[in-house]
């Protein structure tokens, strides 16, 4: 008889295993958001305690783990709260466009990991974090997994809900601002979103800190008789919005 073919889910929950020594708790953060031009980045933080799971039962529950990226919002949404009925505690934690514009996005998405492992309280002693550098101001020790929410359960289901909760803060900031399309692309760089900005320019949700390289506005906006254009400069075809944060 063919051998069985371990899940993909399986494999991740058998790293976490081999990272906390087989039993126990650990924690897993992911960040999303970090490449948009509008609205929050967003960090999750979760734990599984490995000591009173049954990994085999789990990683079918949780068929279809992994890289939040990667999966349908459908995927997701099926995830979501099967995760958070397996998960010891969880936060998540975000900063503005604001913020990321007054301290910059690389310092932003590292604080923002940072306070979501420190949120947990406690948290585990195995801790693991996805990127490839370690959070210089977090209070509690950790290790950084280059790709981890391929890798780890955990870092996975943290990927998992820090995109869904960013997903409907996204849906709210569209019923503000419709003519964004927020609810189609969630901020990120679409084809869509950047005419959206070459059209309306930028909304207090736009992290004015990106150049952003737009289509040329198709069509001249008027107002009160007269016409009206972002301001902008103009190379290559191309509308360039600049802001006044660098």
């Amino acid at each position: 008889m063919a051998a069985t073919e371990t899940s993909p889910a399986a494999i991740l929950f058998e790293y976490d295993l081999e990272m906390c020594g087989g039993a126990g708790e650990m924690a897993g953060a992911d960040e999303v958001g970090r490449g948009c031009l509008a609205g929050p980045i967003v960090a999750a933080a979760v734990t599984l305690d490995y000591s009173r799971l049954d990994i085999e039962t789990l990683a079918a529950t949780l068929k279809g783990l992994g890289d939040s990226k990667k999966l349908t919002a459908v995927a997701r949404k099926r995830l979501y709260p099967l995760i958070l009925r397996n998960i010891s505690r969880f936060s998540v934690i975000s900063y503005s466009s604001r913020t990321i514009d007054e301290c910059g996005l690389h310092k932003t998405n590292l604080r923002v990991l940072a306070r979501s492992l420190e949120s947990l309280e406690p948290c585990p002693k195995t801790a693991l974090v996805d990127g490839r550098q370690q959070l210089p101001d977090c209070q509690v020790e950790h290790q950084a997994i280059t790709k981890g929410d391929t890798k780890s359960a955990c870092i996975a289901a943290a990927s998992i809900v820090a995109k869904v909760i960013r997903d409907r803060l996204m849906l709210k900031l569209h019923e503000q601002y419709p003519e964004y399309g927020f609810s189609r692309h969630m901020g990120y760089g679409s084809l869509d979103h950047r005419e959206a900005i070459a059209a309306h320019g930028y909304s207090p949700q736009h992290r004015r800190s990106f150049n952003v390289t737009l289509p040329r506005i198709s069509e001249t906006l008027f107002e009160d008789g007269e016409a009206q254009t972002p301001r902008d400069t103009t190379a290559q075809g191309k509308t360039i919005l600049r802001s006044d944060h660098g």
